[in-house]
């Protein structure tokens, strides 16, 4: 087992060495990029530290003492560099939400190593069996946004980057012997323009686990305390869950407390220092009328929308198939979701396919035919 030792690195956290690492960044044609941020500690994440390795050397940007990240974006953005990232939608998200950063010329080693049908995706899974060493993962959780960085920190930032351009080569290989490279560039072009959800005037309780299952009362009950624990954990700012686990509200919501006496009973700290706000609004949602209670939005597909039953289950046996034959994950051929569709498209054939706009350009190349021809010999 490959012992991990200490990697040199260029630690930038001014202005003038950012600029300055941009213009010899600009000259690369390959990167690798990886970002720790704050979300387990503050009510609204950002990224601490950005990490960039080329060829010859790697670079730890510090984002919080180097307050315009600016130039970083024309790196990001230029064609002629390729980024490699493992995992990238979190990363891509983040950049764009904080600095507006767009990433183009996208390499991502998972999704590399999932097309290519590896059976562990992980970056410690890859380097592991790659380059025999072992990634240490006991800061992956850690305050990233505490000042000062421990060198051991550091270091252990450093070793999620300085894989990842020979990794990509061994990963490119492998697709390009099993034909599958263009599937790849494909998934990355549309994978690089994923962008943060804009915020919406939804009620909370549509993004909350079981909250179609409960009664317009109880959803009245969910969504007072999911606001209750924003409003608080936004000004003590940290992040939700830690204010009230969703275990805890489903305790709440199950058994409504008319007094404080029945919050103790409870026996949760946070529950209780929430008590008298709990209390008071339960009373309040009590006093409702049916008719002034939410009631939990339905799908909008009617019957006849759910597509033919006897396409939807030939389909899900066609994927089967290729997926055991080519050893790779059924949800990369088609998904549920583009098999529900398809099965109430009418494609009959390639044209009215391609039309529809539910398949991506790999798949349709790949097995369109197939497709057709099972839409077209099921009822």
């Amino acid at each position: 087992m490959g012992k991990q030792e200490k990697i040199p690195y260029s630690f930038i956290n001014d202005y003038a060495a950012l600029l300055s690492e941009t213009e010899n960044l600009l000259n690369e044609n390959i990167i690798g990029v990886d970002l720790e941020s704050d979300s387990l500690f503050h009510y609204r994440e950002k990224i601490c530290l950005i990490q960039i390795s080329t060829e010859s050397k790697n670079i730890l940007i510090d984002p919080l003492s180097v307050k315009d990240m600016s130039p970083l974006s024309r790196v990001f953005s230029n064609n002629n560099i390729i980024k490699i990232l493992h995992g990238s939608d979190y990363d891509i998200r983040s950049l764009y939400r904080d600095y507006k950063i767009e990433v183009n010329s996208l390499f991502d080693t998972q999704l590399a190593a999932r097309i290519a049908g590896l059976k562990e995706t992980g970056l410690a899974n890859l380097i592991q069996n790659y380059f025999n060493v072992t990634l240490k993962k006991k800061y992956q959780k850690k305050d990233w946004s505490r000042r000062p960085l421990s060198e051991s920190m550091l270091n252990y930032a450093v070793y999620d980057t300085c894989y990842l351009i020979p990794l990509s080569r061994i990963l490119e290989k492998e697709l390009v012997n099993k034909n599958r490279m263009h599937w790849f560039e494909e998934e990355c072009e549309l994978l690089s323009n994923v962008r943060p959800a804009p915020p919406n005037e939804d009620p909370l309780y549509i993004k909350f686990k079981g909250a179609g299952k409960l009664t317009p009362r109880e959803l009245a009950m969910l969504e007072m305390i999911l606001q209750l624990r924003e409003k608080i954990a936004s000004k003590k700012d940290i992040p939700s869950f830690k204010i009230l686990s969703n275990d805890q509200i489903i305790k709440v919501i199950k058994k409504p407390p008319s007094s404080m006496e029945d919050l103790d009973a409870l026996s949760d700290r946070q529950i209780r220092m929430m008590g008298k706000s709990i209390v008071k609004k339960t009373h309040e949602i009590e006093s409702l009328q049916e008719s002034e209670l939410p009631v939990y939005p339905k799908n909008n597909f009617k019957s006849s929308d759910n597509g033919s039953p006897g396409s939807v289950k030939a389909l899900k046996e066609w994927r089967q198939k290729v997926a055991e034959k080519l050893e790779i994950d059924i949800s990369l051929i088609c998904t549920n979701a583009q098999i529900q569709s398809l099965s109430i498209s009418c494609s009959e054939n390639i044209q009215k396919l391609k039309k529809t706009g539910i398949l991506k350009n790999w798949q349709i190349d790949a097995y369109g035919y197939e497709i057709c021809n099972i839409l077209n010999s099921t009822p």
